[in-house]
């Protein structure tokens, strides 16, 4: 095991639900634990934190043992380098922004903890506390108080950063303030951060590396883009089926205000939101926005074809439903068609076709 990863390995007996997880997570970016409630996440986090213990667990974070029971090693919770984010931001109503966060700064880990470039004064800035300071929290909205939550965790320098479901007591408003601000973090800060969520948006959004749970029991662990591509396991949960496209920004068309993003195959046009060229993106293209052609479309108001060949065709949930998996020199997408269509495109393996994509989201 690489001192730049986290392994982690738990066993947990409740009544009526069984943990048993055993992954290894790189030491950098997010790693989401995604799944439907009771699925095991938030207890997953609250192991690794040492809010609950499991039995026969390891728990090794950058080369450091939290946990080894075959060592009869258990360091407490607040003995560990780490910042815990709960889904209510649970601040101290009678300090001021400033006075939580000063509060959380005194019982910071010791230097070498961390990343080198955490202040408090970084925190606020990239979470945008500048003008709160002096407010009381009771006079905060939802979203401002869950990013003075995550300013607070990080306050601590933490070494690690465990955040179960921030945005799920948020209205959708509030939600969508907050991510911005949490992209921000993955992008500018060099903590890990473990990230409990049950919205695919926001799998898609801030995921570096997905763990898909169900039951207790680990379906899928890697890299998001991987794990997207091997849909089962969230077909299984009934999510959408998305695929998730990495670009270039190559330039602009200024006269129909629309961007290009450059893939290996292609390219797509999406409208001009004022990105900078050469900038890298992620694209969020679910499956019913992708139809397939066995032949150039021509004289078609689908403006973002990309040739692909045809992987794999797998049954959908339901039986009228297929599911195509495309590869267009490397990019992989899903479509979702019908079976007749498959029948009649006579689609297999290894064929060579179009893909029309008829919609995408611009997540970053």
């Amino acid at each position: 095991m690489s001192a730049a990863s986290h392994r982690i390995r738990l066993h947990m007996h409740k009544p009526g639900f069984h943990l048993e997880v055993d992954v290894l997570l790189p030491a950098q970016g997010i790693s989401v634990l995604y799944g439907p409630s009771g699925s095991g996440k938030t207890t997953l986090l609250r192991c690794v934190a040492g809010l609950e213990r499991a039995s026969q667990a390891t728990v090794h974070v950058q080369g450091e043992v939290w946990q080894d029971d075959a060592q009869g090693v258990f360091v407490p919770t607040w003995q560990r380098p780490l910042g815990y984010v709960f889904q209510e931001a649970s601040l101290f109503a009678h300090l001021d922004v400033a006075g939580n966060l000063a509060f959380a700064r005194r019982r910071a880990a010791p230097p070498g903890h961390g990343s080198h470039l955490l202040t408090t004064e970084f925190a606020v800035r990239t979470l945008g506390l500048e003008r709160l300071l002096q407010r009381r929290t009771t006079e905060l909205s939802g979203g401002e108080r869950q990013r003075v939550a995550i300013a607070r965790a990080l306050a601590t320098n933490p070494q690690l950063l465990l955040l179960d479901e921030p945005l799920a007591s948020l209205d959708e408003a509030r939600r969508l303030e907050v991510l911005p601000w949490l992209e921000r973090l993955r992008d500018e800060l060099r903590i890990p951060m473990v990230y409990v969520s049950h919205a695919a948006d926001e799998v898609t959004r801030l995921a570096d590396t997905l763990v898909v749970l169900e039951h207790g029991r680990v379906l899928a662990c890697g890299p998001l883009q991987d794990v997207l591509a091997g849909t089962e396991p969230l077909i299984r949960m009934g999510g959408d089926v998305s695929s998730l496209v990495l670009g270039q920004v190559a330039g602009h068309d200024r006269a129909w205000h629309l961007t290009e993003v450059r893939l290996r195959a292609g390219s797509f046009w999406l409208p001009d939101t004022g990105l900078s060229a050469g900038q890298t993106v992620r694209l969020r293209v679910l499956a019913r926005d992708v139809s397939i052609a066995t032949r150039v479309p021509a004289d078609a108001s689908i403006q973002n074809v990309l040739p692909c060949t045809v992987v794999a065709v797998q049954p959908d949930q339901h039986p009228s439903q297929a599911l195509v998996q495309l590869d267009g020199a490397g990019t992989r997408l899903w479509a979702r068609v019908t079976r007749r269509a498959v029948d009649q495109l006579a689609l297999r393996p290894g064929q060579p076709v179009w893909a029309q994509v008829k919609a995408m989201a611009l997540i970053r």
